[in-house]
């Protein structure tokens, strides 16, 4: 998106208000109580720039985090994939499925500055989407966080044809605000990000096996039980990539553990019978499919497919002998 000449109409008023208290409050906040848990001062110095030229801010920035999370991608390949002509510019959803594409974990931060600026501190540069106009008049650009300076309150960007380039952090923020406060991050799958949730990890990283990336979606999942280890999003995760990637050992182990943390789950008992079933371990998986019927709920006719598929194998093996 290109935002390069026409913002500067705004900049000087932008300037001019980022020192209210009302406009940029999370600055504020920082100021008044710096987090005693993070550094005063951070700068990811390796992060690669890409320029921006035309409307291509988008392509450039993702250049910058895909590189940084390890993928070796060029912004010609991200042109074709996240710019539409018809928009001159990038929209969120292309911008998050090129990087799952890529093999990396997308995962949206929540709308919180000190989010932000606590994932450079751990070593991941952000994506943050600005808005230099107004409501009824936006004009889009994406640019890379790399750093800031607390003490004297500055954000550190790759922007536009400008790398590492330091402007006010009130400012950076009603920039960032003013288009809702939406920012990302790309991580490799064997990392998670510092900020995530359980919750809104899971979610990146279902969408992530959604997109057909399978075996980077194992690595999650372990990523995610290894941070929250009775998550049964994340268990039944390596139990599901596992068993699609044939190591029904690892599925098996995956989803004994899901059902030992949570016992009342009956998508965990069905897969492990299924898996069972799958290793030749018919008295197991019988036990394990009559537990998921026993619990019920919304798979109810699943569990009762999987357990008659069981008895039906369990008795051709039983009249062959």
């Amino acid at each position: 998106m290109k935002a390069r000449w026409l913002a500067g109409l705004f900049f000087l008023g932008l300037l001019a208000l980022g020192g209210c208290a009302g406009l940029a409050p999370q600055t504020f906040a920082i100021k008044d109580q710096p987090p005693a848990d993070m550094p005063l001062r951070a700068e990811l110095s390796s992060i690669p720039f890409f320029p921006q030229e035309d409307y291509y801010c988008g392509p450039a920035a993702l250049a910058s985090a895909l590189n940084a999370a390890g993928a070796r991608v060029t912004i010609e390949k991200l042109i074709e994939q996240v710019y539409l002509p018809g928009r001159k510019g990038s929209l969120q959803s292309e911008m998050l499925a090129a990087a799952r594409r890529h093999g990396m974990v997308a995962y949206v931060l929540d709308p919180d500055l000190f989010q932000l600026l606590r994932e450079v501190a751990a070593g991941t540069p952000v994506i943050a989407l600005e808005n230099y106009g107004l409501s009824w008049f936006p004009l889009w650009h994406y640019s890379v966080l790399v750093g800031y300076d607390l003490a004297r309150r500055e954000a550190i960007r790759h922007s536009g044809p400008k790398p590492r380039e330091a402007i006010p952090l009130g400012l950076y923020e009603n920039l960032w605000l003013r288009e809702g406060r939406w920012a990302m991050v790309v991580v490799p799958p064997e990392r998670v990000p510092a900020t995530a949730s359980e919750r809104r990890y899971a979610e990146a990283v279902i969408a992530l096996e959604k997109a057909g990336q399978t075996r980077n979606a194992h690595v999650a999942y372990a990523a995610l039980v290894k941070r929250w280890p009775a998550s049964l999003a994340g268990l039944m995760g390596v139990g599901n990539t596992a068993h699609a990637l044939h190591d029904l050992s690892t599925a098996e182990t995956a989803f004994r553990q899901a059902v030992a943390a949570h016992p009342d789950s009956a998508p965990a008992y069905n897969n492990l019978a299924q898996t069972l079933l799958d290793r030749g371990k018919f008295d197991d998986a019988l036990m394990a499919a009559q537990r998921a019927v026993a619990l019920g709920g919304p798979l109810l006719a699943t569990a009762r497919a999987t357990l008659e598929e069981i008895r039906r194998k369990q008795a051709t093996v039983t009249r062959a002998r």
